[in-house]
C-alpha cells in the first residue's frame, strides 16, 4: 500500500510518462484538459494535491482513466534511456539539427529554454528582468531534472550557458551523449543576424568583439562534450548526419 506521499509521486511520473509518449508539452496538456500549466507542474513533481474534478480532466485529455494513473505498481516505460544535449552559443544550430536529429532517430525533442519557461509560466526575457540569473539557473537545473527523471529518449537543445552552471552541467553530462555544434563567431552572428534578429548590432559597436571574447572563454567548457561537431561549411543535413553518426554504435543509437 502506497502511502499519500509515495501515491502523489507515482501519480506525477504516470502523468508526465503518459504525456511525454504523445509528445506533448505541458502547455499542451493545460490546453487539452482545462488544468493550469503551473498546477501541472506541481503534479508532475508529486506536489499537486488534485482533486477528482481535475484528476479526470487530465485522464481525459491524456485518453486513460483516473483508475489508471492512480494504479499501485511501477510506472511503465521504455527499458533504456537515450538523451542527446546540443551545447553551443546562440546561433550553432541547435534547435535546428536537434529537430531534425530527432525526427530521423524517432525520439522527442525538446528545447529546455521551452521547458524553463512553461515552469516559470513567464518569458525568458521576463525571467531575466523580473528575477535575474540566478533565479533562471535554478529554473534551468530544475527542468533539467525532470527531463532525465526516469528512462526516456529524447534529443534536448540546452541553454548557451549551461556549461557555466557546474552542477547542472556535470548532471547533463552524466546522464547525456553532450554534442557542441562549433562554430566561428562570424557563423553564429551572421545566423543570427539570418534569422531576422538585429539586435545584436543596435547599439553595440563593439559586439563582435564580445561575442569572440564570450565564445574564447566558453571553448573550454564546450570542449568537455562527448563529442565536437564543426559546423562551419556544412549544411544543416550534413551537420545531423554528423551527429547521427556519432551517436550511433554498430547501427544502434548509444
Amino acid at each position: 500500500m502506497l502511502s499519500a506521499d509515495q501515491l502523489l509521486d507515482s501519480l506525477g511520473r504516470r502523468v508526465r510518462a503518459a504525456r511525454t509518449a504523445r509528445g506533448w508539452t505541458l502547455r499542451e496538456l493545460s490546453e487539452r484538459s482545462g488544468v493550469s500549466l503551473r498546477f501541472l507542474v506541481q503534479l508532475e513533481a508529486g506536489d499537486g494535491n488534485i482533486s477528482v474534478r481535475r484528476l479526470t480532466s487530465v485522464a481525459s485529455a491524456l485518453e486513460t482513466t483516473p483508475g489508471v494513473l492512480l494504479a499501485d505498481g511501477n510506472v511503465a516505460g521504455p527499458e533504456a534511456t537515450t538523451v542527446i544535449a546540443l551545447l553551443g552559443l546562440r546561433g550553432a544550430g541547435k534547435t535546428t539539427v536537434g529537430r531534425r536529429l530527432a525526427r530521423r532517430l524517432r525520439m522527442r525533442f525538446v528545447e529546455l529554454d521551452q521547458r524553463i519557461e512553461e515552469i516559470a509560466n513567464l518569458t525568458l526575457s521576463e525571467i531575466f528582468s523580473l528575477h535575474g540569473e540566478e533565479y533562471y539557473r535554478r529554473l534551468e537545473r530544475q527542468a533539467l531534472a525532470q527531463l532525465l527523471d526516469g528512462p526516456t529518449s529524447l534529443v534536448i537543445a540546452t541553454g548557451g550557458g549551461i556549461v557555466t552552471a557546474p552542477e547542472t552541467f556535470a548532471l547533463l553530462r552524466r546522464q547525456a551523449r553532450t554534442v557542441w555544434l562549433k562554430a566561428t563567431p562570424e557563423d553564429h552572428w551572421n545566423r543570427v543576424v539570418k534569422q531576422g534578429d538585429r539586435r545584436p548590432m543596435a547599439d553595440h559597436p563593439q559586439a563582435m568583439r564580445d561575442l569572440r571574447d564570450l565564445l574564447a572563454a566558453r571553448e573550454p567548457l564546450y570542449s568537455a562534450a562527448t563529442m565536437t561537431i564543426d559546423t562551419s561549411g556544412r549544411t544543416i543535413g550534413e551537420v545531423v548526419r554528423a551527429v547521427e553518426a556519432g551517436v550511433r554504435v554498430n547501427g544502434e543509437v548509444r
